[in-house]
């Protein structure tokens, strides 16, 4: 039996939080906690329940993992959550930059599972056990129906282990095959709310008012006096706080994003409770601007560097949108090219507009991958075209 290498990674590796339990994530610089085995000493199932800990290999992705606002989303990354937790393990998720890169780490014993729709050839079939090409390929064929995404169905896929850990494989395809028909319920946002703290399934919904609720009386909203009392609290105009607000959410109090952003300001339940938002006040408008003006007071903190005030905005809203990570991962493309890191427009912008191709998110200069950086770019000028609007019609 291999020697399980034992050493604390706490400042160097981030910790997420996935939907469900307490998942890690690693980039793939970031040793693993497997030491590496030959052939004739494998790191099967009993050794991964013994060890505690899941070690899922992947690539960024739309389908396989990404990050959005400080919590871990994709298709493959949930399905493999749900896999651990039915083991009795936790999960860490070691991103790759390549699928060579993936096989090479699970020969090795630097990861347990490949957690990717990785096309089933013949070439491959010696090198790892394919496990689940069926349920995994069914299930994309029909999210891309759902999705309207031919990108999605690429053919039979399936994801891998180590030739040899036979127990695993074993266990991962008789999951797979047990669980087909509940993978689209197991990567569905389940959030917990309320006071009972049980979890509820929030349906996306998103009613949207007028953005301009009376113009002759010179009001935008009916929470205009929440705007006015909390932009004080980031040093903003009441009118660009109602702005974003109304992107966010179209003034919608209980509006639910697909991706699980909940309330007046559309905050993560993570995001929530990191600025002091209990489960039970997400939908209030009032504690949703409360949690918000916090994370935009933290987010001008850390682009303080960027001494324009108004280039400080697009910023601070690029990142409210998307994470930080992903806007810094921009402006490190920015200098990496020769372009300035601390102008949005014909800067930044242009590279965030790419942040979808792989060329660019799995560029050495990123750390945190894909994602999709059309909507942050749309989300920018949107705001700032309202909040212009906003000036002209509404007085301050």
């Amino acid at each position: 039996m291999k020697n399980i290498v034992l050493v604390s990674f706490m400042a160097i590796a981030t910790i997420l939080t996935s939907c469900n339990n307490g998942t890690q994530t690693t980039e793939s610089s970031v040793f693993s906690s497997h030491s590496q085995v030959g052939e004739d000493d494998l790191f099967d199932l009993h050794e991964i329940q013994d060890n505690g800990e899941l070690i899922v290999l992947t690539l960024y992705g739309p389908v396989s993992y990404f990050e959005f606002r400080g919590e871990n989303f994709g298709s493959q990354y949930m399905l493999a959550d749900e896999y651990a937790n039915s083991i009795g393990v936790s999960m860490r998720v070691d991103v790759c930059r390549s699928q060579s890169e993936m096989i090479d780490k699970l020969k090795k014993g630097d990861g347990d599972i490949i957690a990717y729709n990785i096309a089933v050839t013949d070439s491959l079939k010696d090198k790892v056990t394919f496990c689940g090409a069926m349920p995994l390929t069914h299930y994309l064929d029909s999210m891309a129906v759902v999705r309207g995404d031919r990108s999605l169905s690429s053919g039979t896929v399936a994801w891998a282990v180590r030739k040899g850990s036979v127990d695993l494989s074993k266990s991962l395809v008789a999951w797979m095959n047990a669980n087909e028909s509940r993978f689209f319920d197991m990567t569905t946002l389940h959030r917990r709310g309320g006071k009972s703290g049980k979890y509820k399934n929030y349906a996306p919904r998103r009613k949207v008012a007028a953005p301009i609720l009376n113009l002759a009386k010179g009001q935008i909203s009916v929470y205009d006096h929440l705007f006015r009392t909390y932009s004080s609290k980031c040093n903003w105009d009441w009118r660009l706080l109602a702005a974003q607000a109304y992107q966010e959410s179209g003034f919608d109090p209980n509006a639910v994003s697909w991706m699980g952003a909940l309330g007046l300001m559309q905050l993560m339940p993570s995001t929530a409770a990191d600025m002091g938002v209990g489960e039970n006040e997400v939908f209030s408008p009032e504690s949703s601007l409360r949690g918000a003006v916090r994370l935009i007071a933290q987010l001008d903190n850390h682009y303080s560097s960027i001494t324009n005030p108004e280039e400080r905005i697009n910023f601070i809203l690029a990142a409210y949108n998307a994470g930080p990570g992903h806007v810094d991962d921009a402006r490190a493309l920015c200098r990496k090219n020769d372009r300035n890191p601390d102008i949005w427009r014909g800067n930044v912008d242009s590279y965030v507009l790419r942040m979808s191709e792989a060329r660019y998110y799995n560029d050495p200069a990123c750390q945190h991958g894909y994602f999709r950086g059309r909507e942050t770019y749309d989300y920018v000028n949107s705001i700032r075209t309202r909040w212009n609007e906003y000036r002209n019609k509404i007085k301050g």
